[in-house]
């Protein structure tokens, strides 16, 4: 075991002008709409990112204009908690440039079960009948975020998919420390599938996602499952997964400064999570080195280029299918950590959310 330290459619249209946007914490330069390629960055290209897709720039200057000059590693956690998020940049870049954000025919409710635990119940208002059920993990590393923070996700899910979409609210570090995530994500997909009828869905048909930490979790559910002879999910759609403690792999080094995940915060959030370094080395934490993966439904891994996880999510795909996990894997090239809720400016947004619908419907409809 290796050391461990301490340690988110592209908006179309032919007759928007080009228009100001916030500018970089850099300088002042624009971002603009430009036709046929929509809300791009034209500053310059970022020392940690030289290949950063223009519209994920966009997204990524705007965020440090709305975060302010003090990364979230410095604050503490309430404050952390407070800043404007990758959702809260892509809002202000569509309403700077009179865009409406994507209106999807879905419809939310909230209940809280097991007399502590928020549920937010995404609909598809579009289609009837008992409807396949996902399970939803948010990121924000056990410490940051909310089911709100992820909702473009969520809905995206519901909508192309045709799928219930559970998102829970899982408690949070520091207050609560690991493995209480992990177990609020496993006692969450339990209820769903016990009472999946109840919100109009189909029992047998239930899936977990997740992005980040809630990409981490949804593995650990699988396992948790399994471990509990207890009914597994059909699949796992795994974007961008904590996957291993190992803060020296290759995306580590070279994406250190990465914006909006950078390897200082990941530092933080394990910090804030873990209760002892230990925890680092536990199955549900190291997925690559200690977890015994045979026998997991099959996945869907999502990657960004540009983001310190990269290495250990195409590691953690070779190990599933190894183990005999039949699983696919997809690198989106140009974006960062959090890019998969984007897809109002980023169109490689878009095209992940499609392709992890397409491989959702695959497996409900076997």
């Amino acid at each position: 075991m290796k050391h461990f330290n301490k340690k988110r459619l592209l908006a179309t249209g032919s007759a928007w002008l080009c228009v100001l946007a916030l500018a970089s914490c850099g300088g002042h330069e624009l971002a603009e709409y430009q036709p046929g390629q929509g809300i791009v960055s034209t500053n310059p290209k970022p020392e940690w990112a030289p290949d950063i897709d223009p519209q994920m720039q966009a997204i990524t200057d705007e965020l440090q204009v709305l975060q302010g000059p003090t990364p979230l590693y410095k604050l503490s956690v309430d404050e952390a908690r407070s800043k404007p998020s990758v959702k809260d940049a892509v809002n202000s870049l569509l309403n700077k440039n009179k865009i409406a954000p994507p209106m999807l025919p879905v419809t939310s409710t909230m209940q809280t079960i097991l007399g502590y635990l928020p549920i937010y119940i995404y609909k598809p208002s579009n289609v009837s009948g008992p409807l396949p059920v996902i399970v939803y993990y948010h990121g924000g590393g056990w410490v940051i975020a909310d089911t709100k923070t992820y909702e473009a996700s969520v809905q995206a899910l519901a909508a192309n998919v045709g799928a219930i979409v559970v998102s829970v609210d899982y408690r949070r570090a520091p207050e609560f420390k690991f493995p209480t995530a992990h177990e609020d994500a496993y006692a969450a997909y339990k209820w769903v599938k016990e009472n999946a009828a109840s919100l109009g869905g189909n029992p047998d048909k239930v899936a977990v996602a997740g992005e980040s930490a809630g990409g981490n979790m949804s593995v650990g559910v699988c396992m948790m499952a399994r471990d509990n002879n207890y009914p597994m999910p059909v699949h796992q759609l795994l974007v961008y997964p904590v996957a291993n403690n190992d803060l020296t792999t290759e995306s580590y080094m070279k994406y250190a400064k990465a914006i909006p995940l950078g390897k200082e915060l990941v530092e933080w959030f394990v910090d804030k999570y873990f209760r002892t370094q230990d925890d680092g080395n536990n199955p549900l934490i190291s997925l690559v080195d200690v977890a015994d993966l045979h026998n997991l439904p099959p996945a869907t891994l999502i990657a960004a280029e540009i983001d310190p996880l990269q290495t250990e999510g195409k590691q953690l795909a070779d190990k599933l299918n190894a183990s005999g996990v039949m699983t696919t894997y997809h690198l989106y090239q140009g974006v960062t950590h959090e890019f998969f809720g984007t897809y109002a400016i980023v169109t490689k947004a878009g095209e992940a959310q499609n392709q992890a619908a397409a491989e959702l419907k695959t497996a409900f409809n076997k």
